[in-house]
């Protein structure tokens, strides 16, 4: 299966140094490159990528604004370029529904892997980015009455509290002495209870119901 992917970022230099990168990939077709935000949802539009890649700070809009209309139509998954990866805009870009981030400069085969890792549904969380989202949360007036989460069974809410601990199924699966298959299972589960397109959005529900407590991530 090919995966469709939408390049948008206003340095031109940077979309076609991506661009010759992934069109040597025969897994991956490069369907358009956007300059900006509104470029990027025209484009999308058109040409029905699975992954966009998105650069943060553009003219005209931005990307968190494009993620955000993008993801809200459903089957479009972003994948969020970023500099360097304490960007302060990952929260924001997770809250609008982005599903992962990439620093500009990774090397091809992360590239690569990580446009694989959007497209088949998992979040792409560097283990810095899941610590800037627990710092973040850890300054935030806790806001009261908690949202609960609904009917996650105790089980459930134990695998998704490691997931937002940043734990791959396999490692949740070692903790809980279970098989690999039966995470994947409850962690579709989850997804499917808590309406969420992916883990990264998971997690985002995960601290905002107050589930996981910033600093108990040891």
């Amino acid at each position: 299966m090919t995966v469709r992917v939408l390049i948008a970022d206003d340095q031109e230099l940077l979309r076609a140094g991506f661009r010759k990168l992934l069109d040597a990939e025969d897994a991956i077709s490069v369907v358009g490159e956007a300059a900006d935000g509104s470029e990027a949802i025209a484009l999308a539009t058109q040409t029905a990528p699975d992954v966009v890649l998105m650069d943060i700070r553009m003219p005209r809009m931005d990307g968190l604004e494009a993620t955000r209309r993008l993801t809200r139509s459903g089957c479009v998954r972003v994948l969020i370029l970023t500099t360097y990866d304490l960007d302060e805009y990952v929260f924001e870009a997770l809250r609008a529904g982005a599903s992962g981030f990439l620093l500009k400069d990774s090397p091809p085969d992360t590239l690569i892997s990580g446009i694989a890792t959007v497209a088949r549904g998992d979040a792409l969380l560097a283990p810095s980015v899941t610590r800037r989202l627990i710092a973040e949360f850890a300054r935030r007036p806790a806001e009261s009455p908690l949202p609960s989460l609904p009917d996650l069974t105790p089980r459930e809410t134990e695998v998704l509290v490691q997931v937002a601990r940043g734990l791959s199924n396999r490692e949740i699966a070692r903790q809980l002495f279970l098989g690999e298959a039966t995470i994947k299972t409850y962690v579709s589960n989850i997804l499917m209870k808590l309406r969420c397109r992916d883990r990264a959005q998971a997690v985002v529900a995960a601290y905002e119901a107050g589930l996981v407590q910033p600093g108990h991530h040891h």
